[in-house]
């Protein structure tokens, strides 16, 4: 199975009205076009909060843009790893075969940092830290930080928000 990519080489937001926001203090993400809130998520973002740092386990702060969109057209709870499908779909009993797994499901929206030193190049990369927001098994709390870094989504939520910005959209985090 292959899931369906769409990347772009450049960082720089494509449609600067189309925004995204993720208050970390909040759980929540916000879609905004010209000022006008189009949509609002719980989420989920990292257990060791706010941080830049490689290896850190931190969500990353700042502006950054959605750099790639991964699983187009894959079925809600479709098991991703390596931004790849498994061909396998989420379900309590897979969790139980495997525990350990850090659950990326249906969608990926791949982050880059715009900024120099602060969330993009050397050790704050944002991209190169594999930072997503992504879909999770829906037995997870949302508005909890739980995560090692990612922000993380119900799966409804993630794959209609997938639907609705395309590779560029500015992503702001902030605390």
């Amino acid at each position: 199975m292959d899931a369906a990519v769409t990347h772009t080489r450049h960082a720089s937001p494509v449609r600067p009205e189309l925004r995204l926001e993720v208050s970390l203090r909040d759980q929540r993400l916000g879609l905004w076009r010209a000022g006008e809130r189009l949509g609002d998520y719980p989420v989920s973002t990292a257990l060791q909060g706010p941080g830049e740092q490689f290896g850190s386990g931190c969500t990353p702060r700042g502006r950054h843009c959605i750099r790639a969109r991964i699983g187009a057209g894959l079925p809600a709870g479709a098991v991703l790893v390596g931004r790849r499908p498994t061909g396998e779909i989420w379900s309590p009993a897979l969790a139980a075969r495997y525990p350990a797994r850090d659950w990326i499901l249906s969608r990926i929206l791949w982050l880059s940092g715009l900024e120099p030193g602060v969330n993009r190049l050397g050790d704050v990369d944002t991209m190169r830290r594999f930072i997503y927001i992504h879909g999770t098994p829906d037995t997870e709390p949302m508005g909890v930080p739980r995560s090692h870094g990612c922000v993380r989504m119900r799966n409804a939520d993630v794959i209609e928000l997938f639907e609705r910005v395309p590779v560029g959209t500015l992503v702001r985090i902030v605390e």
